[in-house]
């Protein structure tokens, strides 16, 4: 087939997760758990293959090409199209979406199989796949589409269903209304970065007249210094809604309470889907970002910073999913600051193999929190408040989940950054980039790897390492075959992933330079890779120094005092945000129902204003201009009336004589008049 042909199949893309989710929503109860799965991730696996098809067609025309499927909007100077953009960027996500998030389908069957029942209601299953489906397919849209239009339909897209998974059981978690709450932060909080992405968009159609991608990055080209400040205000509002997405200062604080969907909804929000968006959102607009003035340095800024917060609030979560969630805030502040310091190849190639041992954390994670959870029913264990997450509940199961065990040590590993997974080359490559453009930023980051290697050691010893801490630890038991073997395939991923970028075969950068142009040769500075090398085993001996000697009656790093008072209480950064924000919010709400509505608009407008007027102008009518001059004036014209009636009355005498000599009056008054006239 010729690339031309290939490329036609874009749409099939995105068709085949929609005709997926129809198929359950029509068929699913009939199809029973197994069917529903086997829809489910053959949807996504199609979708894969026609990704794999396209990477084809680009390595036959790299130039890419522009789908159209429909026009869509004609208003005025604005004509935005139904057009997917094929070239090196949306190939790359969208062989990691379709890839890492067909794996977390599979997976999910097995699963949700015993979630479902945990919970108390199988009937969900396939309202689950439909969900995820969807996700997936607004997923592709984003990374696909050629206009800041058609990426913010996809964009929505995942922030809808991020509501609808995290907050999947909403009648579940604390008060009943703990994940309905959860859910709702998320939706919330990533509103607010939505509104920076639409000022954005407003920005951009007003200076440059134009939404599509190709023809805005054209035009700042082709304006040069003239289009700095325009640029400048774009980008920096692209942060916003960057930061929304993918979890940065101050926006972060939806992506842990996001731990309460089920774990397969974390792996795809984490690793494959919705919080990669605001990376890929900000390298597309590299162009714009080149000649942005201030907007890079506070990427970079951000981004280290972000990465140095979460990895120190990581240290302190005993909650195995949560512990991850911040180091997925902490991964994406690595690659926001590689999109800073202009390093966009290092920040893709991190994002790709971040979701290779993300997803494999991720996914094991929720393999030893069922294994628990069988454990628990199997020991018919009363311990009451039992919290599978809980890592304190867990030890020893390395011995009962030996598959688990090794490749959650696996993706710890590649997370932590030894080599030779794929973690040491796709952060490496970030940290030497970093040290040549900003070494303030690559400091930070430093402390942030160090950190990462400290609470991953910390968390392996815990759940892995020791005698069990409860009777569900000793009766856990090994995950199915439909669970452990997509962990087996991203376990290969995560030690294989970092070849992606190696010279030897096609380097990231050589496919990317296609769509993004002036990208740096990756570097591989021995100093960089040694020091954080150094560093990561230095951290991992710190942790089993402090966790693996003895058994753990109570976290050992309560001996930092108020240090450890202040990572337990985040930074007061939840605390910060519902003073400035929430509590904020909720003031103002009440002030406008208490004061604003009722005491103002309901007592005082409606009351005193609108009803008290009202009443003094009908009693003015009735009183007044009714009783007064309206009744009056006719009573006047009754009585007028009844006068004239009374006289003309005097008139009836009844006597024919009378009669006569009236019409003898009348007689000679008309022959009168006609002898005159």
């Amino acid at each position: 087939m010729t690339a031309e042909a290939l490329f036609s199949l874009a749409p099939l893309l995105i068709l085949f997760p929609l005709l997926g989710l129809v198929v359950n929503i029509i068929a699913g109860r009939r199809l029973g758990e197994r069917g529903v799965g086997i829809v489910a991730s053959a949807a996504v696996g199609l979708a894969f293959v026609i990704a794999i098809l396209q990477f084809i067609a680009l390595r036959m025309d790299p130039s890419g090409a522009t789908i159209h499927i429909a026009d869509w909007i004609v208003i005025g100077q604005l004509e935005v199209e139904w057009a997917l953009q094929i070239d090196t960027l949306s190939v790359t996500m969208m062989l990691m979406v379709t890839g890492v998030g067909g794996l977390i389908h599979i997976y999910a069957v097995g699963y949700m199989h015993d979630d479902v029942r945990f919970q108390g209601d199988p009937s969900r299953f396939p309202r689950f796949f439909v969900y995820f489906n969807l996700f997936i397919a607004a997923m592709l849209l984003l990374v696909t589409g050629d206009s800041y239009l058609t990426m913010f339909v996809g964009w929505e897209g995942v922030g809808l269903c991020s509501y609808l998974l995290i907050s999947f059981w909403y009648e579940k978690g604390e008060d009943g209304i703990g994940n309905a709450l959860a859910g709702k932060k998320a939706f919330v909080v990533n509103r607010i970065g939505d509104f920076g992405f639409i000022i954005a968009m407003l920005i951009t159609f007003w200076f440059f007249g134009t939404l599509t991608f190709e023809e805005v990055f054209n035009e700042a080209e082709a304006m040069g210094a003239g289009a700095v400040g325009a640029a400048t205000a774009i980008t920096l509002f692209l942060l916003v809604g960057a930061a929304g997405k993918s979890a940065q200062i101050p926006l972060f604080v939806w992506l842990p309470d996001a731990m309460a969907g089920p774990t397969p909804v974390s792996a795809l929000i984490h690793a494959a889907t919705m919080v990669t968006a605001g990376i890929y959102m900000l390298v597309r607009n590299a162009a714009l970002l080149e000649i942005a003035t201030v907007t890079p340095d506070i990427i970079a800024i951000i981004g280290a910073a972000t990465a140095l917060l979460a990895a120190s609030i990581a240290v302190a979560r005993f909650d195995i999913k949560r512990v991850l969630a911040y180091s997925t805030i902490s991964q994406l502040g690595f690659m926001i600051a590689a999109v800073g310091i202009g390093a966009y190849v290092a920040a893709i190639f991190h994002l790709v193999a971040h979701a290779f041992f993300k997803a494999l954390l991720f996914l094991s994670a929720g393999s030893v929190i069922q294994g628990v959870e069988h454990g628990h029913h199997r020991a018919d264990s009363h311990e009451e408040h039992f919290n599978p997450n809980d890592m304190r509940v867990m030890g020893g199961l390395r011995t009962r989940m030996k598959a688990t065990f090794w490749v959650y040590l696996i993706g710890a590993l590649a997370l932590v950054g030894i080599p030779p997974l794929a973690g040491f080359f796709s952060k490496d490559e970030i940290l030497a980039d970093a040290l040549l453009v900003s070494p303030a930023v690559y400091w930070v980051l430093v402390g942030s790897a160090f950190l990462t290697a400290f609470y991953m050691g910390r968390q392996i010893l815990m759940v892995f390492f020791g005698k069990p801490r409860s009777k569900a630890a000793e009766a856990a038991e090994e995950s199915p075959a439909v669970m452990v073997a997509p962990l087996v395939v991203l376990a290969i991923l995560s030690v294989g992933g970092g070849l992606i970028n190696s010279p030897g075969l096609l380097p990231l950068t050589h496919f990317l330079e296609d769509t993004l142009e002036g990208l740096r040769e990756p570097e591989f500075v021995a100093a960089v890779a040694a020091i954080s090398t150094l560093l990561a085993v230095l951290a991992i001996v710190l942790a089993w120094l402090v966790y693996g000697r003895r058994p753990m009656a109570h976290d050992p790093v309560r001996r930092l005092g108020s240090l450890w008072t202040a990572i337990r209480h985040r930074w007061w950064v939840d605390g910060f945000y519902d003073w400035l924000i929430v509590s904020r919010y909720i003031s103002l709400s009440h002030w406008l129902a208490e004061v604003a509505d009722e005491q103002f608009l309901h007592d005082w407008v409606h009351d005193t204003v609108i009803a008290r007027s009202f009443v003094r102008a009908t009693n003015w009518l009735a009183s007044v201009l009714d009783l007064r001059l309206i009744d009056r004036g006719f009573d006047g014209l009754g009585a007028l009336t009844r006068r004239g009636a009374g006289g003309l009355g005097a008139l009836q005498t009844g006597y024919v004589r009378n009669y006569a000599v009236a019409v003898f009056i009348g007689m000679v008054l008309v022959v009168s008049y006609l002898l005159l006239s």
